[in-house]
C-alpha cells in the first residue's frame, strides 16, 4: 500500500483538493452574498411600497361616484396646494363620466392670492363647462384667507361647527433690521438703478411713499378678493362692517353670516347631498422623487428669491 511518503502524486492531490474546497466555498460565500443582498433588496422594496406614496390614485372603480380633491396647508407655487397641482385634479374629477359631484376638502391658513385666484377661476371655468356636475367645499379645521377665495367658487360650503372660516384680508410681511445694524456697526451699502429698486429693502430705513404704493397694492388685492366672495356667495351674504377686515369666525357664526351653508363632513355631504356614497380621490399627490427634489431645492430657491428681490411678501392670510 503506497503511503504519501512514497506516492510521487500526494503532494498534487493534496493540493487539487485543497484548491477545490477553496473554490466552493467561495462559490458558497457569492450564493449567500446575493441571497442576502436579493432579500435585503425585497424587503426594501415593500417597505417602500407600504410607505410611500408614489403618486398614484384609487381611481381603480368605474361607476358614478363622488370625486374628492383635497386642499391642505400653505396654497404657493409649488407646494402640495399649488393651483397646478388643484386645477390638474379637478379637470381629472370633472372629465370622469362616473363623477356625480365634486367634493374639494379644504384646511389651508390661505397663501398666494394669484394660485387662489387662479384655481377660483378653473372651478368657475368647469362650473360652467360641466353644470351638471356640483362642487361641493367641505372645511375642516381652517379655511382662511386664500383658502376662503377658492371656497367662494363652490356652489355650497359645509363647516363644523367649530371650523375657523374667513380672514377676507391681505397682508404684506417682513423684518425690518436697520436697529440692530446700527448696534453692530453695520453700513448697509445698496445699488440701484430706480428709485424704487430697493422696494421696502428690510436693511433700509423705511421710505414713506414706498410704504403708500405697498398699501395701494394691498388694497386693489383686497378689492380684488372681496369681489370674489360677493360674487361667490351672492345673496346668502350678510355683510357686517367687520366681514372683510381679516377676521375669522367658527363654522356656525359662518353659517350665520352666510359665509358657509351647512355642517356636514365629507362622508355626509358625498351621502346625503350628492347622492353617490363612493368616494374616489383625484388629488395630485407628490411622488417620492419629487419629494426629494423639493427638500433638496426648496430652502435654496426660496432664500435666493429673497436675496435678489428683498424681504417682503403678499399672502392672503
Amino acid at each position: 500500500m503506497e503511503t504519501p511518503q512514497n506516492d510521487p502524486q500526494w503532494e498534487r492531490q493534496l493540493l487539487e483538493k485543497i484548491a477545490f474546497l477553496t473554490l466552493q466555498e467561495q462559490k458558497a460565500k457569492r450564493r449567500w452574498g446575493i441571497f442576502f443582498k436579493l432579500a435585503g433588496l425585497t424587503y426594501l422594496v415593500a417597505v417602500l411600497a407600504l410607505v410611500v406614496d408614489w403618486g398614484g390614485s384609487d381611481k381603480l372603480v368605474d361607476g358614478r361616484h363622488t370625486a374628492l380633491i383635497y386642499l391642505h396647508g400653505t396654497i404657493e407655487s409649488g407646494g402640495d396646494s399649488s393651483a397646478e397641482k388643484l386645477n390638474g385634479a379637478l379637470q381629472s374629477a370633472f372629465e370622469d363620466k362616473g363623477t356625480a359631484g365634486v367634493i374639494l376638502r379644504i384646511n389651508s391658513p390661505g397663501g398666494s392670492p394669484v394660485q387662489s385666484g387662479i384655481v377660483y377661476d378653473e372651478i368657475r371655468r368647469l362650473r360652467v363647462k360641466y353644470p351638471e356636475i356640483p362642487l361641493y367645499v367641505v372645511v375642516e379645521d381652517l379655511c382662511a384667507s386664500g383658502g376662503y377665495y377658492i371656497a367662494a367658487a363652490a356652489d355650497k360650503i359645509f363647516v363644523d361647527k367649530a371650523s375657523i372660516v374667513g380672514s377676507i384680508g391681505v397682508l404684506m410681511d417682513g423684518f425690518g433690521f436697520t436697529g440692530t445694524m446700527d448696534k453692530l456697526g453695520v453700513e448697509r451699502r445698496l445699488l440701484t438703478a430706480g428709485a424704487n429698486k430697493g422696494f421696502l429693502d428690510p436693511f433700509s430705513p423705511q421710505d414713506a411713499k414706498q410704504q403708500d404704493h405697498a398699501k395701494l397694492l394691498l388694497a386693489e388685492i383686497h378689492k380684488q378678493f372681496i369681489e370674489v366672495v360677493r360674487q361667490g356667495r351672492g345673496k346668502r351674504l350678510k355683510e357686517t362692517p367687520e366681514m372683510f377686515s381679516g377676521l375669522m369666525w367658527t363654522g356656525s357664526q359662518s353659517i350665520q353670516l352666510g359665509l358657509a351653508d351647512d355642517f356636514g363632513t365629507v362622508d355626509s355631504v358625498a351621502r346625503d347631498v350628492i347622492k353617490a356614497e363612493k368616494i374616489l380621490d383625484y388629488s395630485v399627490k407628490e411622488n417620492i422623487a419629487e419629494r426629494f427634489a423639493k427638500r433638496l431645492g426648496a430652502d435654496m430657491a426660496q432664500s435666493l428669491v429673497l436675496r435678489l428681490f428683498g424681504g417682503e411678501r403678499v399672502v392672503l392670510r
